[in-house]
């Protein structure tokens, strides 16, 4: 039995995410406790935060985080892969990629059941360059509105009348139990996810770059413990997604979107790259060769999608 610390953000999502991670563990056998740790994103969510000179917009959901691994307040840190920048510090592991919930992104609207029934002109809430992209190509005539916060602040602006739908990950909204206003769930081919939507990184110290304690073993232990919740289907999938973005120059304000799902034991990675008004478009659906590493699939298809011009249309979206 190890007992483990978990570093959490305070969001419901957050909290839900970690306690869901304490419940394997405990079922493991082993003892767990969540700190709740706040990140500069969540501050920058407050009315009149001033950012910090030089802040990129990476990371800021994980800095003061990543400090409490350093420093040993906690053992593990849970985080909604897509987050994560695509170059992990050496300090630190992915110990554990866990299975990957739905990771489509949803049509959220009460009296509309669908995008094609949305009027004219529709106001959708969403500050992201690759959800605006994705759904001007299908709708040019949309509109959009700057809503930011957790989930339950996004609802709660939906029904104020901020805006007539929100487009939110599947994967959250099914976490916290608030689907009853999904009406839609877009096929990946409509809207390809962010890279690593929907999936958890379970994030450790590095057993190279352990902490030097009175018990060497503590953090080897800790590995040992987390790396039981590995599913390898949902690693490889994840990797081969953040290759491509890597590829692509990485980053969550880049109009580009990548998926890559298993079935029948074949692998088959979808990714798009969108001009940020959605008028072009270059995608591709690659299946893997056989022993194709994941990072190799990923880099395939981003050599694919450069061929057809996808770095002329990610320079006007900076």
């Amino acid at each position: 039995m190890t007992q483990i610390r978990i570093g959490s953000r305070g969001s419901q999502l957050a909290l839900w995410q970690a306690n869901h991670i304490a419940a394997e563990l405990r079922a493991h056998g082993h003892q767990v406790e969540i700190e709740v740790i706040r990140t500069t994103g969540d501050r920058m969510q407050q009315p009149g935060f001033v950012p910090p000179p030089g802040l990129d917009g990476k990371g800021i959901f994980i800095k003061e985080i990543e400090d409490a691994l350093l420093d040993g307040r906690i053992d593990l840190a849970v985080h909604s892969y897509k987050d994560l920048p695509t170059t992990i510090d050496p300090r630190f592991t992915i110990a554990a990629v866990p299975p990957r919930a739905d990771a489509r992104d949803a049509f959220v609207c009460e009296p509309y059941w669908a995008l094609h029934t949305l009027p004219h002109a529709g106001r959708i809430g969403t500050t992201s360059p690759r959800r605006r992209a994705q759904l001007l190509a299908l709708r040019p005539d949309l509109t959009f509105v700057e809503l930011r916060g957790n989930i339950d602040t996004r609802l709660r602006k939906l029904e104020e009348g901020a805006c007539d739908a929100l487009v939110l990950a599947c994967a959250g909204l099914d976490r916290i139990a608030r689907t009853e206003s999904v009406h839609q769930r877009f096929d990946v081919d409509e809207l390809t996810p962010a890279p690593g939507q929907g999936a958890l990184a379970l994030e450790t110290r590095s057993p190279a770059h352990a902490l030097d304690t009175e018990d060497p073993t503590r953090d080897p232990a800790i590995y040992k413990a987390i790396r039981a919740l590995e599913h390898p289907e949902t690693r490889f999938a994840t990797d081969a997604e953040r290759a491509f973005l890597a590829e692509m120059g990485g980053g969550c304000e880049l109009p580009l979107g990548a998926h890559c799902l298993s079935t029948s034991g074949v692998y088959r990675l979808y990714a798009q790259v969108l001009s940020p008004d959605g008028e072009y478009m270059v995608q591709t659906t690659l299946d893997r060769h056989p022993e194709e590493p994941a990072a190799a699939l990923g880099q395939r298809a981003a050599e694919i999608l450069k061929a057809q011009g996808a770095l002329d249309l990610l320079s006007t979206a900076v």
